[in-house]
């Protein structure tokens, strides 16, 4: 099987000027994480999802508090020279590309651009593979996990301190009901083009008398919270499962990554690395 075979084609591209925003709205509305950055017909860089999170997530002011209508591309796009691959290469040179430069897409090039060939294009053609080797055999390390009232500033750091591009949420009652990646980030958490951070607004209850009933006296603006950005788990795989049935979830589901649950408990985090690393 060659590159060829499961790239993706037609490629977006957008201009290093335009700003983020625009290239957020275009992810959306293709639902695609990555645009390839072009000036006068020329290749010069590749935005993705998690380039606009990575470093907007960053903890400097000039990022965290800035309107994403105000930074360019050409700040967070990774830039030429970029590492691409031919269509006759095959998906194993792919996967060592993708892993040793920790990237989520390589441009197929051969004079011109012919497509893009993703993690989401590899994990497709795992994911048809009958077999192969269980999720119980490579899960490593336990699943981050914050609260659903933590800050965004704290899930960012503990994003950032464990090294990791997703955490889970849990509940009072310590259920997981979701989960954030920095790709959710990138998407919901910058200031508008007004400069206003998202918040959302609450009604404040006071009790005129000792046992009274609750009276809305005001409503008041406050940040937004870890359950105000994460989604829910619309997939967890088990214990036992394959890496293949995994990629499949993680296509069709569109998920970055999956919980693994073995006997009703969340045991750990199945990223898109771990499985093309693995199944390769």
């Amino acid at each position: 099987m060659k590159i060829a075979d499961i790239m993706s084609s037609p490629v977006y591209a957008i201009g290093p000027e335009e700003p983020v925003s625009h290239a957020r709205n275009l992810m959306l509305r293709h639902k695609i994480s990555t645009l390839i950055v072009a000036e006068e017909e020329k290749m010069v860089g590749i935005v993705t999802k998690s380039d606009i999170g990575n470093r907007l997530a960053q903890t400097e002011p000039m990022w965290r508090r800035r309107p994403i209508d105000k930074v360019p591309i050409r700040l967070v796009m990774t830039e030429d020279p970029l590492v691409t691959i031919y269509p006759d290469a095959s998906i194993e040179q792919a996967v060592e590309l993708l892993l040793e430069n920790n990237f989520n897409n390589l441009p197929v090039v051969d004079g011109d651009l012919l497509g893009i060939v993703t993690i989401g294009d590899i994990l497709r053609y795992i994911g048809d593979q009958p077999g192969g080797i269980k999720i119980s055999e490579v899960l490593e390390g336990e699943p981050v996990i914050v609260h659903r009232h933590h800050t965004i500033n704290h899930v960012i750091d503990e994003i950032e301190a464990n090294e990791v591009s997703k955490v889970l949420v849990e509940n009072d009652a310590g259920n997981i009901v979701g989960m954030i990646s920095t790709r959710d980030l990138a998407l919901s958490m910058f200031k508008d083009s007004e400069g206003k951070l998202p918040g959302k607004s609450i009604k404040m209850a006071r009790r005129p008398t000792a046992g009274g009933e609750k009276t809305y006296r005001y409503v008041k603006d406050v940040p937004l919270v870890a359950e105000d950005i994460m989604v829910e788990l619309d997939g967890i795989v088990q214990y036992e499962n394959t890496l293949a049935e995994a990629a499949k979830l993680m296509v069709e589901e569109n998920l970055t990554g999956v919980p693994v649950e073995n006997e009703g408990k969340i045991v750990g985090m199945l990223s898109r690395h771990d499985v093309i690393r693995e199944a390769k």
